[in-house]
This record gives structure tokens, C-alpha cells and sequence, in this order.
């Protein structure tokens, strides 16, 4: 009998409301089932596009805003967008500068946790800290130290790991992006299941019977 425990990668943005509404029920999952469950860090589709919010739909913006709200209220999790976003955007007209100095450190802290195998320690708890409203401010005094060591792991020596190379950060978020495209999918939260994506918070669980299924398949 093989005992190595199932592994399932979830592509997760720090920026996107649904990878955050997804991130406890995904914890839960893997605690529960034994799952080996990782986070692969990547970019928003607005930073790896900057015309990304210009060439939507207008309806977009205002449909994702109700729909994640009523998201966080149907499944009992608490929800406030976030301040800072972790996205420098302007408005009218939408512009989305070069220099991001949130999203880049976020995304290269969580490819330092996986490197330190704590990526799903370290998601909770980061985007809880940046989603949950549980802070007024997520960027100030020490909260992201403190969700960090919540997560077993240490801020100042994350940053100095990813300061001494950042070129191998920079490289395995762009490697994250050109698997996730060659699995078959573009957005976050993106599920993969022994190579089969699934998209979306509301993925969950057709994730979780696709991989019962699979396992029962195996013997």
C-alpha cells in the first residue's frame, strides 16, 4: 500500500479575494485528510497585465466586489478589502504603476515559505492578516512579523534570504506562471488535482471528489 500522502499545488495570488475566501477551507482540507497540500505563489493577472482592468468589462469590478462579499457572508468569513492593497493602483483613469512594492515582496515571502516547506502555514496566515479586516492597517508596526511567526517562520530572515538572491524568486513565480498555463489555466485560486485544474473558491469541492475518486481508482 502506498502511504505518501496525496499532493495537490494551489496557484495563489496574495492579491485575489478568492484565493483568500479559499485559503482556510484549503488548510482545513489538508489537515483533515492528510493532503499534501502547496502553495504556489503567483503574480495578479493585473500586474502580469496592466491592461488588464482597462480592457474588462466594466461590470467586472463592481459584480467582483458584491460577489465576494456575499462570498465571505455565505460561508461565515470575515471580510474587509484590504489597506493597503497590496496592488499601487490609480483611478480614473485605471493605472497600475511598475513599482509594486507590496505584491512582489508577498508573492517572493511566499515562495520563501515553500522553499521552508510552511507555505500553507504561511498563506493562512498572511491572508488572513491582509483580508480579514482583523488590522486597520496590515503594513503597520509588526502584524506581518507576528502573522509570520504564527506561520513558524521568521520576517527578517525571509527577507534577507530572498535580498541575498532574488533572481531565484523571480524565476520559480515565473516558472509557477508557465506551469499553471501549461495545466490549462490562467487565474487564481487555480486547484490542480493530479494535473487536472480547478478554478475557484467554489472549486473546492469537486477538487476534493476528483481526488477521492482518483485514489479509490489507484487502490
Amino acid at each position: 500500500m502506498n502511504n505518501t500522502p496525496p499532493h495537490v499545488d494551489v496557484y495563489f495570488s496574495y492579491r485575489s479575494p478568492y484565493s483568500y475566501l479559499a485559503i482556510q477551507r484549503l488548510f482545513d482540507w489538508a489537515q483533515n485528510d492528510g493532503i499534501d497540500l502547496e502553495i504556489r505563489p503567483v503574480l495578479p493577472l493585473a500586474v502580469l497585465n496592466p491592461k488588464y482592468f482597462l480592457d474588462a468589462n466594466p461590470l467586472m469590478v463592481p459584480y467582483v466586489f458584491n460577489d465576494v462579499e456575499r462570498n465571505a457572508d455565505f460561508h461565515n468569513i470575515p471580510f474587509k478589502w484590504p489597506n493597503p492593497d497590496p496592488i499601487v493602483m490609480e483611478f480614473d483613469p485605471v493605472h497600475i504603476p511598475t513599482e509594486q512594492p507590496y505584491i512582489h515582496r508577498l508573492t517572493r515571502l511566499g515562495v520563501e515559505a515553500g522553499r521552508k516547506a510552511r507555505s500553507l502555514e504561511f498563506t493562512l496566515e498572511v491572508a488572513t492578516l491582509i483580508w480579514s479586516g482583523v488590522v486597520e492597517k496590515w503594513t503597520d508596526g509588526d502584524y506581518l512579523a507576528e502573522a509570520v511567526d504564527r506561520a513558524g517562520l521568521d520576517l527578517n530572515k525571509m527577507d534577507q534570504a530572498i535580498g541575498d538572491d532574488p533572481d531565484l524568486y523571480i524565476n520559480i513565480i515565473e516558472q509557477n506562471h508557465a506551469t499553471r498555463h501549461d495545466i490549462g489555466h490562467w487565474g487564481s485560486p487555480t486547484i490542480v488535482v493530479d494535473g487536472e485544474p480547478f478554478f475557484g473558491q467554489d472549486r473546492i469541492e469537486l477538487a476534493k471528489w476528483r481526488l477521492a475518486k482518483n485514489r479509490i481508482a489507484a487502490g
